[in-house]
């Protein structure tokens, strides 16, 4: 029958040989899948615009003037505005293309409570990360300070036991290592790189300052640091004879889980930075992680509503930035596009402050389109595909019980966090989210491969990975949505970390400043803030408005 090999294929490339093995004999063709959207970015417009497929010129009367446009509002871009707002600027707009904020910390809402839709954790901020302690500050999140600087997170913010757990051969087992059936090997050569990456935890360069530290701004340049970047994970483990299958799957999964790549893919920079950046002096345990139902969206609807509504603009995608001299004045000539694409308008500013991805500079930025940066060419930008799964009832499981973070050993998905765990629901409906990130060495393939997948087939992919844990997880689920990001975070592949194409992206040029994670090459919060607050103040500089530096 022509729909089985199909579907066999399908699972196959996404899956692997694994889940053909758990279909055995029948290929669920009968059970209907249920239903839900295909919720993605406005990736047809984006491409539209990429293309250069809808010209744009608004009228007299659609143009505007302003002191400051952010364009992106995700991170990054409200990091800036909420630095703007705490300085006194009223005169700045920020334009988003989405009707959703937050870009991969949007969230969603259900009658369980927010879920994300992407990023969902921050861990517990150390003394060196000011910008977030004065985030979490500002939110009451912070509760005080331990007599050496540590800041004090509420516990209700902290994430409740049992945080993770692991599913493997039929059971599930709490923690991430499998410690189940591991020889004395395994262990020793657990414990030696635990060791490792305490040594370098507690590393100093000349000046004291860390090795790794987030943000990675105030953390080390020391050469004997930087020279990790022109390693790949694997060929670092592999150099100090790691080669116990448990441990490479541990340092495997952490890479797919921060960066959406394997260890043959990922700097050994990036790789350490994922476990030593966590870990507190003399610590051997990582910090603690802050987490809420609709994931790290807290903190984003926290910076939207200091900033304002009336200063934010959604459904607006900009397609041309142009520095222009009107009358001995230069100034930003910007023109968007609205979402339906019915509507255009045109800003005039005096800066703009870029706090959308690297990639769409050179669409974007007009003497970036006739001649592209050299550096633009290093930024590469790996693809996710996340979906949310509203159930109504906790599926079975057999060992240890539903944690917060739950993880199948034997697939290359992330597998799932729950929605209702901070909030103490233990059983009834909730909302799984589910993270599967495509690894392919080629992301012009692997977005490909994202955005060629419908619905259907993703759900069908997802229900069989997770079938594997859970029989009966096609009858509690009553809808599942998908969202596919095709740029979803910057990839931190050997030689980019520290390659010198970053601080060359962060240079103002020609009025345009320059925000986002990718310029840290880490997909994570804390580098989106810190750019957004730092080409913030940039501005301010500027301005003579910069009396102290949060930074």
């Amino acid at each position: 029958m022509p729909a089985r090999p199909h579907r066999r294929e399908l699972l196959l490339s996404f899956l692997g040989p694994a889940a053909l093995a758990g279909l055995g004999g029948c290929d669920r063709r009968d059970v209907p899948l249920p239903p839900g959207t295909l919720v993605g970015t406005s990736v047809d417009l984006g491409h539209r615009l990429r293309d250069r497929r809808c010209p744009i010129i608004p009228t007299s009367q659609a143009w505007e003037s302003c002191d400051t446009l952010i364009v992106g509002g995700g991170v990054a871009g409200f990091a800036a505005a909420w630095r703007l707002a705490r300085a006194g600027v009223t005169d700045f707009q920020l334009w988003e293309l989405e009707s959703e904020l937050g870009g991969t910390s949007r969230s969603g809402q259900s009658p369980t409570g927010g879920y994300p839709w992407g990023a969902h954790y921050i861990p517990a901020p150390m003394p060196e990360n000011r910008l977030l302690v004065t985030l979490l500050t500002e939110m009451g999140i912070v509760e005080g300070h331990t007599t050496d600087g540590v800041p004090v997170i509420g516990e209700q913010f902290l994430c409740r036991d049992p945080q993770e757990r692991v599913f493997f051969r039929g059971r599930w087992y709490e923690g991430l290592y499998l410690h189940i059936g591991a020889s004395p090997e395994d262990i020793a050569q657990l414990t030696r790189f635990q060791h490792a990456v305490s040594s370098w935890a507690n590393w100093r360069d000349g000046r004291g300052r860390r090795a790794f530290t987030i943000p990675m701004a105030v953390g080390s340049d020391d050469p004997t640091v930087t020279a990790l970047d022109r390693l790949s994970m694997s060929d670092w483990l592999a150099q100090r004879q790691f080669t116990s299958p448990r441990l490479l799957w541990l340092v495997d999964y952490a890479c797919r889980d921060d960066y959406g790549l394997r260890t043959e893919q990922t700097s050994a920079w990036a790789g350490l930075f994922y476990f030593a950046s966590r870990l507190p002096n003399g610590s051997a345990e990582a910090e603690p992680l802050i987490t809420w139902p609709e994931g790290n969206a807290r903190l984003v609807h926290h910076l939207a509503k200091k900033v304002g509504s009336e200063r934010v603009h959604t459904g607006w995608a900009v397609t041309d930035i142009h520095p222009v001299r009107t009358h001995g004045q230069e100034h930003l000539a910007v023109t968007a596009l609205s979402q339906d694409g019915q509507r255009v308008r045109g800003v005039r500013a005096r800066r703009v402050l870029f706090a959308a991805p690297q990639f769409l500079a050179r669409y974007l930025i007009r003497p970036f389109r006739e001649q592209p940066p050299a550096y633009l060419s290093s930024f590469a930008y790996g693809s996710w595909m996340v979906a949310n799964l509203h159930l109504q009832d906790r599926p079975r499981g057999r060992g240890f019980p539903l944690a917060w973070d739950n993880v199948l050993y034997e697939s290359p998905s992330l597998g799932y966090v729950v929605n209702t765990h901070q909030l103490g629901a233990d059983h009834g409906p909730a909302v799984f989210t589910y993270y599967y990130p495509l690894t392919d060495a080629d992301p012009r393939s692997a977005r490909s491969r994202l955005l060629g997948t419908d619905r259907d087939s993703w759900a069908d992919v997802i229900l069989t990975d997770l079938a594997m844990a859970h029989p009966n997880i096609r009858a509690h689920t009553h809808q599942l949505d998908v969202m596919r990001w095709g740029h979803a975070m910057i990839r931190p592949t050997p030689g980019f970390i520290w390659g010198g194409d970053r601080p060359r992206a962060q240079q103002p040029f020609m009025g345009i400043h320059f925000a986002g994670a990718d310029l840290s090459g880490l997909p994570l919060f804390e580098e989106a803030l810190y750019h957004g607050v730092r080409a913030a103040e940039e501005v301010l500089q500027e301005s003579g408005k910069l009396l102290n530096s949060w930074l």
